[in-house]
């Protein structure tokens, strides 16, 4: 149950088809960037849930294949689709969004292949605790938003972390440990 994402992550840093100079900055689009996750749920299911509400800044530098990620999700914006599970994860069992309200994800480069940027090595902060996180990207692309006529970058990433890492522990190991993480971005050029 968690996380991310981190997202966030990622990145919208890339850029395929439209041009993109050195120092660009991306604005995450709230509306279209949901991480979510999945996790064995007592080895009888996959559950999967997401968080509502992202923020965050992606730069990126075409020129030297870098740039960087900073994304906060808010923690209490969870959502599994059932209203008193959400509850819960919100508890001190697992998110403790009251005294945790915030998820960060904060990476200084992007790792590219080619002109193509294929993962952003960064930290993610859950539950006030920070570890190393690789976002590997499986889809990116850039172009003109058909409706908005604004530069937008989007991509499909994902990570895998262990949540009692963090300190999040309730029910393991009949409720997963290991989370997988997706993350779904957009971000509009500044």
């Amino acid at each position: 149950m968690r996380n991310f994402s981190p997202a966030i992550v990622v990145l919208a840093a890339g850029l395929s088809s439209v041009p993109v100079w050195a120092g660009d900055s991306y604005a995450i689009d709230p509306r279209h960037t949901h991480p979510s996750y999945e996790i064995n749920h007592f080895g009888w299911s996959t559950q999967r849930g997401r968080f509502d509400n992202v923020t965050g800044t992606i730069t990126l530098d075409r020129t030297a294949k870098t740039g960087s990620v900073d994304v906060a999700i808010d923690a209490s914006s969870v959502s599994s689709g059932v209203a008193k599970l959400d509850e819960h994860l919100k508890s001190e069992d697992f998110f403790n969004v009251a005294k945790y309200p915030t998820i960060i994800f904060k990476a200084s480069k992007i790792a590219f292949d080619g002109d193509v940027p294929v993962s952003v090595p960064g930290q993610i902060t859950i539950l006030g605790v920070t570890k190393p996180a690789t976002l590997t990207i499986t889809h990116f692309g850039c172009g003109l938003h058909p409706m908005l006529k604004k530069d937008v970058c989007g991509a499909e990433a994902s990570t895998t972390i262990k949540r009692s890492e963090f300190g999040m522990t309730k029910y393991v190991p009949a409720l997963g440990d290991e989370v997988k993480l997706l993350i779904n971005v957009e971000a509009f050029k500044d």
